[in-house]
Parts: structure tokens; sequence; C-alpha cells
């Protein structure tokens, strides 16, 4: 089982979503300007859900 697929499950979140953040994230991208500037590319999660 992958990270992502961990955090999916753990989260009850789909996996899709989880591997986006991840991808966010290692760009360099903060929680805060993933969540608000970044919506449509992980369903729109909320900054608590991706902390």
């Amino acid at each position: 089982m992958d990270f992502a697929q961990k955090l999916a499950e753990d989260f009850g979140l789909k996996k899709w979503q989880t591997e986006k953040v991840i991808e966010l994230i290692d760009e360099g991208n903060t929680i805060p300007f993933i969540a608000r500037y970044r919506k449509e590319a992980h369903g729109s999660l909320d900054d608590q859900m991706l902390r």
C-alpha cells in the first residue's frame, strides 16, 4: 500500500485527492495557499483537513 492510499483510507478521502495534495506540497506550496487557491485541484478540502 502506498502513502497516498493509506492517507485516503485514514481520513476518508479519495486517493486522487491525497495524491494531488502530496504533489502540491512537494512543489513547495503552503497549506494556506493550497486551501485557498488550488481548491479545484484537490476537491475543495479545507485547511483543517489539509493539515
